[in-house]
């Protein structure tokens, strides 16, 4: 595997946490939103991972070792929205409830914070690997 790859693969990681933090931010923002007009509250979602193979267009051969991150799906998740009992609230169901959002927002800041380190850690990759090729290069002076 050649250096000047894992510029791309910590790249693919750093584009795809970046993604991952977006995502929870959205599901921070929403973590006490009320169901909308359609009766449906804000529903929590997840990015899904994959390892891929880096520069395979065109059928050629690929360095094995050569593989990135990219995000293939957002899920939703499935999980009803917590349902309280506020008979006065303006959006309260016949029954006195109001569903909000399915965020629970521990598990969003965990995400969080996973996903900033995971993030941070690929930027320091890239900064080593930086550090490694400008020595290489002075070793030729």
């Amino acid at each position: 595997m050649s250096m000047f790859q894992i510029f791309n693969i910590s790249g693919s990681a750093v584009s795809a946490n970046s993604q991952r933090l977006n995502v929870v931010a959205s599901n921070l923002a929403n973590v006490d939103t009320v169901a909308g007009p359609d009766g449906q509250a804000y529903k929590a979602r997840q990015v899904v991972f994959q390892t891929h193979l880096m520069g395979a267009r065109d059928g050629s051969s690929v360095d094995p070792g050569a593989a990135g991150v990219k995000v293939t799906d957002i899920r939703e998740d499935e999980a009803p929205g917590r349902r309280i009992f506020d008979p006065k609230h303006p959006k309260a169901d016949g029954q006195g409830y109001v569903t909000y959002s399915n965020v629970n927002s521990v598990e969003e800041m965990v995400n969080m914070i996973a996903a900033s380190r995971a993030y941070q850690n690929n930027v320091e990759v890239m900064n080593t690997a930086k550090v490694l090729l400008q020595k290489t290069l002075q070793l030729g002076q």
